[in-house]
């Protein structure tokens, strides 16, 4: 019989391909509930991302420090979306990145090891989430085309766009660091938006 913890997956799932009842099993026996406090990492740079990771509750962020210590908000994930380090997981390398969770949150976490054995054992499952992972992809490739082509004014109508209501939940600096401005040009950007 399946627990609760897992419930939030398989109503993510729903949204795809119900997966078969032997992987609802498996899923039980190996998915990992945490609960994060603000400001707790569930990844460091230099360390092996060795789980892929799915928000229940709260706001995760990627980023990375360059050698200046300035941080460069990639991504952020709210309620229903997944995460991880795909380079560091698939490559076992260490990760450049930092995850870290902006809010009191909740995750679901898969090892490794049990995803891909989910990957051969399952289907309907390794679908879900071929679909998932491309769709990252495309809005990831999507980011990168933003941040090189688009003004900053451009850049974060499209963070609005692409996350809405975030803005009301995540400071200016975290805005700001994801849009490639100072918080004080993204003041300048929201006063022009607000005069429109």
């Amino acid at each position: 019989m399946k627990s609760s913890k897992i419930q939030h997956l398989l109503n993510y799932f729903e949204n795809y391909w119900t997966i078969e009842n032997s992987t609802v099993k498996m899923l039980d026996e190996c998915v990992a509930e945490r609960k994060l406090k603000r400001k707790e990492r569930i990844l460091t740079e230099g360390e092996k991302c060795n789980h892929l990771t799915f928000v229940v509750k709260g706001i995760l962020k990627t980023y990375h420090v360059d050698k200046k210590g300035d941080q460069h908000n990639l991504q952020f994930s709210t309620e229903g979306k997944w995460l991880t380090d795909f380079s560091s997981l698939y490559n076992n390398v260490p990760s450049a990145l930092c995850i870290e969770a902006i809010e009191p949150s909740i995750i679901l976490q898969i090892k490794k090891e049990d995803l891909f054995n989910l990957y051969d054992n399952s289907p309907l499952f390794d679908r879900n989430m071929r679909i998932i992972t491309e769709n990252a992809f495309i809005e990831q490739q999507n980011r990168v085309l933003q941040h090189i082509s688009s003004t900053a004014h451009e850049r974060y109508v499209y963070f609005l766009n692409n996350y809405p209501g975030l803005s009301n939940r995540i400071s200016n600096v975290q805005i700001a660091s994801y849009i490639g401005v100072t918080p004080e040009f993204l003041s300048t950007i929201r006063k022009k938006i607000a005069v429109g």
